[in-house]
């Protein structure tokens, strides 16, 4: 019996699934982070370290590069930045001054452990919150997460000729782009060369809608540090005068509008239309197969805007892990705190937002 009971100790000893050796390692400052294709595709362009240390370098944030590693495999990785402001709090996030990524896994156990350590991190940092912005909109967060679903993106296919996206648009949505290839504007595609341009475009039209904008130096390093993976786009009006700008950014086989806006004079002869209809026809020549519109809140004007390119809305996670005490934060414009400063915004002089508008959306991140 005693030798029979020794057989079948042997056998589970051998035949017993092992638990994967799971643990969580810390990236040192420079080193450089090789994650494999499929956690890179997740993780989008701002899990690159090109997007980390052009953040550490504009602004002096502190950059967390955290990966899971199972069975000497990466299965997990989450780079997280490290925002101290005066106004807006001691947090960390991922995807600062973007819509969603650094996040990215292949097992929940590796999800679950790098959660873990994000959450030590904000025990360790006396922060009040992380936060972490990722595509998978229906998962639910596991337990001391809370998730905040306010933020959707937008996602259009694109097809090798742009006409055939034409009918699926509704009538007057043709018509109103039709009537803006009629208004004389035109659009130029490029690099540093239009970069003055750009900014000019950027810090009016976001002067005008109240939100404070970076310095012409951050999008100097943005794009330095990306290369041809972004490209300004400058929009003109028929007197050859600066009418809107966008960012756009390239990962894998998706184009992503970073921020585009128009000017106010503009937008009612569909400065706008003009704009995405010619990002998007340059896209599908340039075979990306998925544009992302970019980020909007639920039931926002600019939601109803991008709903008129017949993308498919994708809800992103924001799951947030509040210190003992903290409360949800409401960086957005629907917080109701906001709206007495947005009008303030709006009416100071074009030099003194300039001025003071990078310090303030450093904290905005």
């Amino acid at each position: 019996m005693l030798r029979s009971a020794f057989t079948w100790m042997k056998y589970y000893r051998f035949r017993k699934p092992l638990m994967p050796d799971l643990h969580v390692r810390t990236l040192g400052e420079n080193e450089s982070a090789h994650w494999p294709d499929s956690l890179s595709h997740m993780g989008g362009f701002v899990s690159l370290d090109s997007w980390s240390f052009f953040l550490r370098k504009v602004y002096g944030f502190d950059v967390y590069r955290l990966e899971a590693i199972e069975d000497e495999k990466t299965t997990g990785c989450l780079v997280l930045i490290r925002v101290k402001h005066p106004v807006f709090g001691n947090y960390l996030t991922t995807a600062p001054f973007a819509s969603y990524g650094g996040f990215a896994f292949n097992s929940l156990a590796a999800r679950d452990a790098l959660l873990t350590e994000a959450s030590s991190l904000v025990q360790k940092l006396n922060a009040e919150y992380a936060v972490v912005r990722f595509e998978a909109g229906e998962m639910s967060p596991p337990g001391g997460w809370v998730q905040q679903p306010i933020y959707a993106t937008y996602l259009t296919e694109l097809h090798e000729y742009p006409e055939s996206l034409l009918p699926l648009f509704a009538s007057d949505h043709r018509n109103h782009i039709r009537k803006s290839l009629k208004k004389g504007f035109t659009i130029s595609f490029g690099h540093l060369e239009l970069l003055d341009d750009a900014y000019e475009a950027l810090a009016r039209s976001m002067h005008e809608l109240g939100s404070p904008y970076h310095s012409k130096d951050y999008l100097r390093e943005m794009a330095c540090s990306l290369g041809d993976k972004l490209e300004f786009a400058v929009l003109y009006d028929a007197q050859k005068q600066i009418a809107g700008a966008g960012v756009f950014i390239f990962h894998g086989d998706v184009a992503t509008n970073l921020h585009a806006n128009m000017l106010r004079r503009v937008r009612s002869d569909y400065a706008g239309e003009f704009l995405y209809w010619s990002v998007i026809s340059r896209y599908c020549q340039k075979g990306f197969r998925t544009f992302d519109i970019g980020r909007s809140l639920n039931g926002s004007g600019n939601e109803t805007f991008k709903m008129k390119w017949k993308p498919r809305k994708q809800m992103l996670c924001y799951w947030y892990f509040l210190k003992a005490g903290a409360e949800m934060p409401g960086l957005n414009q629907k917080n109701p705190k906001f709206r007495f400063a947005i009008w303030v915004w709006k009416r100071l002089p074009a030099f003194v937002v300039r001025a003071i508008g990078p310090s303030l959306i450093k904290g905005l991140a």
